[in-house]
């Protein structure tokens, strides 16, 4: 892929991600004057910031791969609670018993706590030289140990 797909790419995502916050912030602004001309300059903001990271954070994330599989589950935990969150606001049951609330701060310990647990293992692995898992077998073999 080029540098001017990955930019249009970008871009594009961008523009879709940031579409339902546009919808809210329009819908809360109950006629503010003004208010478009702020919600532009922050949607500009907030899109050259995102050009700005997009490239120190890959290159982060590409570095401790870890970190993918990371935000993948956090994503899946907050699309859980989102989900649970809209059936005890629908008042849903499920076998004749109502889905409560779950509180928030279980959220948020939840990836703080895994935050630190990986931070703690980008630390340790730092310090430590990778492990090499072919590099005996090829020396006993060079050896004479085993053929």
């Amino acid at each position: 892929m080029s540098l001017n797909k990955a930019i249009i790419q970008i871009t594009i995502i961008n523009i879709v991600f940031s579409f339902d916050s546009i919808l809210t912030a329009v819908g809360m602004t109950n006629g503010i004057t003004g208010a478009l001309i702020i919600m532009i300059i922050a949607i500009v903001a907030s899109v050259l910031v995102m050009m700005l990271f997009a490239i120190p954070v890959s290159t982060f994330v590409n570095k401790h791969p870890s970190i993918q599989m990371l935000g993948l589950t956090f994503l899946l935990l907050i699309g859980f609670m989102l989900i649970m969150e809209g059936g005890h606001i629908a008042h849903f049951s499920i076998a004749g018993a109502e889905i409560g609330a779950i509180p928030k701060g279980y959220l948020y310990f939840a990836i703080a706590f895994a935050l630190l647990v990986e931070v703690l293992n980008m630390k340790l692995r730092k310090k430590r030289s990778p492990i090499q898992l072919h590099g005996d077998l090829e020396e006993a073999k060079h050896d004479g140990i085993i053929s």
